[in-house]
């Protein structure tokens, strides 16, 4: 037995996965399926089963074909998606997905405008409290829209398929954008909405932006609630998809 915690300790001390805390991991993502909102224009996520039963050898097995838009349920928007000749999906290397979080509270001013787009002046009111944002952070935006997953009339302002003329939900503001970008040299953003750019956008400058910066977006995030202001570390892996504009994303927290 004394043998046996022993080589256990090893084996935690050489690959520290093993010592992980699981009540310190927190899944920012939204599973995918038929129901998993999408953009209106979008080709929604789909599962077709190809074979799911017992064999004629009496073993289990299943196997399925899936499809949809890249930008389907919580998802990586690459800085290619609206910035010519900037990193594709597959291009965007890990030490840029992987850092610091930054958790930005704007559900108060959420409460009162549905199209409210976080201002520099926010900015301002979190390092007042927390301190200045670290170079190399991933900026995450809280406005409380997750509590509407699951109605898509609620939470993109319309439910009517192709209708892009009456989205409502918050965003970042093109402003904002630049100040992290050029003076607080972030890696990356990402939000608990649609779209970077709230709704009623129609020349979505603030992808544009982030995108000529080279950085990359996460939408639909989940559970930001669950996130502290600070100091959780962030992973967000995409589908290494050649030459896209996005993928599918699986985005978590380790919290402090």
């Amino acid at each position: 037995m004394t043998t046996l915690i022993a080589m256990t300790f090893a084996l935690m001390m050489a690959y520290p996965a093993y010592a992980l805390d699981e009540k310190k991991l927190v899944d920012l993502t939204y599973e995918f399926s038929a129901e998993t909102h999408h953009w209106p224009t979008a080709k929604p996520f789909h599962l077709e089963k190809v074979a799911e039963g017992r064999s004629p050898g009496g073993f289990w097995y299943s196997s399925y074909n899936y499809g949809g838009s890249e930008h389907v349920g919580t998802h990586l928007d690459a800085p290619f998606h609206f910035a010519e000749g900037r990193r594709t999906a597959e291009q965007i290397p890990l030490s840029q997905l992987i850092g610091p979080g930054v958790v930005i509270d704007v559900s108060r001013q959420v409460g009162k405008d549905a199209d409210y787009k976080v201002l520099r002046s926010d900015i301002s009111v979190w390092e007042k409290a927390h301190g200045r944002i670290p170079r190399g952070a991933i900026l995450l935006i809280r406005s409380g829209w997750g509590k509407f997953w699951g109605d898509r009339k609620r939470y993109f302002g319309t439910d009517t398929p192709g209708d892009t003329d009456n989205l409502h939900f918050p965003g970042l503001s093109k402003e904002a954008a630049e100040f992290v970008v050029k003076q607080r040299r972030i890696k990356a953003v990402g939000i608990d909405t649609p779209s970077i750019d709230h709704g009623p956008s129609r020349e979505f400058p603030t992808h544009q932006v982030l995108g000529a910066a080279n950085l990359s977006i996460f939408e639909n995030v989940a559970n930001l609630d669950r996130l502290p202001a600070k100091n959780a570390t962030i992973y967000a892996i995409p589908m290494k998809i050649k030459g896209g504009s996005g993928a599918p994303l699986r985005i978590f927290a380790i919290l402090p």
